[in-house]
């Protein structure tokens, strides 16, 4: 092992190229590695490699830029801002606002043709307000294209409460379940849900839930007639507390005190390669601090983030791991540093996930990382996040760290979806919040590529959580858990959100990968349909810029579903191919509804259209020129790049002009891109075919077929004698496309 310094790009660059749009950089991301796992028939391990043609390819290079951004200059978030409250005065109404409100901007998102959108919080006459949220929608040019909010009503209402805040503190700490450690003075806020607004008191009860889980439970208790109106915890789980509560071991012992806090200060020293050795990720490169003669697990690459040992405690904030020679773990749950290692990587790989791929700065959009806490209780069957960190519990006798990437993802993904939209764990929007970061916890995996823990759809499926070696959700097949339902009906809010989540799973695995078994497992639909994917990044992009852009704090399936439609027109175009898969992949889960954007295609907003040229083939030894067609809806300078040229053959990035002489036999995927100076890009997918070079029949009619060491299907063309020859069929008897097998060829200008 050997320690290098490495210097990594952190910042993304915004340059505002007009008064109404912005230029987005390229991904920063790291190379792609070697090889791209495939699908696999059963959860866990795969068995290798899958088709290149697949639509969860992985890696990197995988993953486009995002077209949008949340982190835009200075200029241009002012500008934004100030256009948007304007909007917001002038629609007052539509906000349904009243004399007593005020508005703090929470987040934006800006579009690459300037276009934004605004989400505002709402107080009433000081008080903080739940589900008085509005999000303004501009145009590129800053001009107001429309607003929604949280809840149809105003939050006008007395603000003289008639139960004490005794009462309500007293009603707030018997709806908490567990040990109470503190009950916090109650406060005065304003519950807005549906038309109705009421004043309460917020109370929030901390202390321990029966399977070792923290809570801080804010509970609003209903200031005239002393009922809960809403509960609302900060602490999010990966699994459900009845399905790990019966898996933990009932332990008895006392917790350890918690270590004294190490000091953490931003590292003097650059970021370091160190080597890590995990329980699940197999070996890894992790970022680490020098400091003196000795390394810790401190990441100023990603935030300066850092990852500790709680040594079971269930309190204080552990121990940072450190090295004396830059090599943590061992690779199995007996030295506590493996632990650590899954955890630091999951950290690190979901920073660049959302960075290199959503355009977001962190977890909370301003660069910061997260602290990463393992070994948290006695025997803890579950991870969770609380809004500032993240914390592993170490599974059934303390033998299963919960610290696979894809939890890491999924509970660092809550902080994500928790800071755009506000959403909670209860009714249909838990389960939203908790799909969410399953999606997203797949594409850090996707992302990340792991050789040792590949990509998937299931969740969990290395922590063996359960006992029986299965994983704890499965995205294709949502109902496989026993607990999860396929398809959305009426009591679906009713259900625990790690079980309503199950709906919004199925609905992405079908966008992105499509219905039947791709090898990941099959996938049914509710409606019988036929679902085709459009891949993993284009899903992915589309249901975050659906939470950035349009979704609000009481979100539900139906209104999801019309904001990711909302989403794949902003993105791909109204009725496009991307468009109208979202709708099928909706339909799919039993979730359907009017048409929120008519009109027809119209392709990619601002994107370049390549043109695609079809299937090639050509000989080896002969000279290749083929022209990829390619053109800009805003007049913009093209580059162009292609992968999975034959050898021999090379693109002009000017021209987009394909020359060379082919050198070998054989078939391969090539994929061109054009991208504008805006670095949106358009892209092109064919086969391109090289021949042996030996000739094939000639004359019309049954003739043996063409052998040679080059495979050929039905429909393939070759030149010879200058006609072009097609391949009919095969005679039964040998494989189709096997060298030697026969076929109708028929001279396509002479017959």
């Amino acid at each position: 092992m050997y320690i290098r310094r490495t210097a990594r790009l952190m910042t993304v660059i915004l340059a505002c190229v007009s008064a109404s749009a912005i230029a987005l950089p390229a991904a920063t991301a790291a190379p792609a590695p070697p090889s791209a796992p495939g699908p696999h028939s059963t959860p866990g391990r795969h068995s290798g490699p899958g088709p290149a043609s697949h639509p969860s390819a992985a890696g990197p290079d995988a993953f486009d830029a995002a077209p949008y951004t949340t982190d835009p200059p200075t200029t241009v978030r002012s500008r934004v801002v100030d256009d948007a409250q304007k909007a917001l005065d002038a629609h007052g109404r539509a906000a349904h606002k009243s004399s007593g409100d005020a508005f703090k901007v929470r987040n934006l998102v800006v579009d690459r043709d300037g276009s934004a959108a605004v989400r505002f919080d709402r107080t009433y006459k000081g008080l903080p307000t739940y589900g008085g949220d509005v999000i303004v929608q501009l145009k590129k040019d800053g001009t107001y294209a429309s607003l929604a909010t949280g809840s149809k009503t105003s939050a006008s209402v007395s603000t003289t409460p008639e139960l004490p805040a005794s009462r309500a503190a007293k009603v707030s700490r018997a709806a908490f379940d567990g040990h109470i450690a503190s009950v916090s003075t109650p406060h005065l806020a304003v519950q807005m849900k549906g038309t109705t607004a009421t004043l309460a008191w917020e109370t929030v009860v901390s202390g321990i839930r029966p399977d070792q889980t923290p809570s801080r439970l804010h509970v609003l208790v209903d200031a005239r007639t002393g009922k809960v109106v809403r509960t609302s915890d900060d602490v999010d789980t990966f699994a459900a507390a009845n399905a790990t509560r019966a898996a933990a071991t009932a332990a008895n012992a006392t917790h350890a005190a918690a270590p004294a806090a190490t000091t953490r200060k931003a590292a003097a020293n650059p970021t370091v390669a160190g080597n890590g050795d995990s329980i699940y990720s197999g070996e890894v490169p992790i970022d680490v601090t020098q400091s003196g003669g000795g390394y810790s697990m401190q990441d100023p690459a990603h935030g300066n983030g850092y990852t500790t040992n709680l040594n079971h405690a269930t309190s204080g904030t552990g121990t940072i791991y450190t090295s004396s020679s830059g090599n943590f773990g061992n690779g199995s749950n007996s030295d506590p540093a493996s632990a650590g290692v899954d955890a630091h990587y999951g950290a690190a790989k979901t920073f660049d996930y959302f960075k290199n791929v959503q355009g977001r700065n962190g977890i909370f959009g301003d660069g910061r990382g997260v602290p990463s806490l393992t070994h948290y209780g006695n025997a803890y069957v579950n991870a969770f996040w609380d809004g500032s960190k993240m914390t592993y519990g170490d599974g059934q006798g303390n033998a299963r760290p919960l610290v696979e990437l894809d939890v890491a993802g999924h509970e660092m993904s809550h902080g994500v979806s928790g800071a755009l939209t506000g959403w909670d764990e209860t009714g249909e929007t838990g389960g939203m919040n908790e799909g969410t970061s399953d999606i997203f916890g797949t594409m850090v995996e996707f992302y990340a590529n792991n050789p040792v823990d590949t990509p998937d759809y299931t969740m969990g499926e290395l922590i063996n959580i359960s006992g029986n070696n299965q994983p704890l959700r499965y995205m294709y097949n949502p109902s496989l858990d026993g607990s999860s339902p396929n398809c959305w009906n009426s009591n679906n809010g009713s259900l625990d959100p790690h079980y309503s989540m199950g709906p919004l799973d199925h609905w992405f695995f079908l966008a992105a990968v499509g219905s039947g078994n791709h090898g990941y497992g099959n996938s049914p639909t509710c409606n019988n349909s036929t679902v085709t994917g459009i891949g993993n990044d284009k899903a992915a992009k589309i249901w975050y810029k659906a939470l950035a852009s349009y979704a609000n704090s009481a979100e539900n399936y139906h209104q999801a579903r019309i904001d990711s439609l909302r989403a794949a027109a902003d993105l791909y175009g109204a009725h496009c191919t991307e468009y109208n898969t979202i709708d099928a992949a909706w339909a799919a889960v039993s979730v359907t509804g009017s048409d929120p954007v008519p009109g027809t295609c119209n392709g990619n907003p601002g994107s370049p259209s390549v043109t695609n040229p079809g299937n090639q083939t050509t000989a080896v030894g002969t000279a290749v020129s083929l022209q990829i067609q390619a053109s800009d809806p805003g007049g913009e300078t093209l580059t162009y790049s292609a992968t999975g040229l034959p050898a021999g053959l090379s693109i002009n990035s000017s021209t987009g002009r394909i020359t060379g002489t082919p050198t070998t036999a054989g078939t391969s995927s090539v994929n061109v891109t054009a991208k504008n100076t805006d670095n949106a890009t358009g892209k092109a997918a064919f086969t391109w075919t090289v021949t042996d070079g030996t000739p094939p029949p000639q004359g019309c009619g049954d003739l043996p077929a063409w052998s040679s060491t080059t495979s050929y299907g039905p429909g393939d063309q070759v030149s010879y004698n200058g006609h072009k020859w097609a391949s009919q069929w095969y005679s039964t008897g040998a494989e189709p496309g096997a060298p030697g097998s026969w076929a109708v060829w028929t001279d396509q200008g002479a017959c």
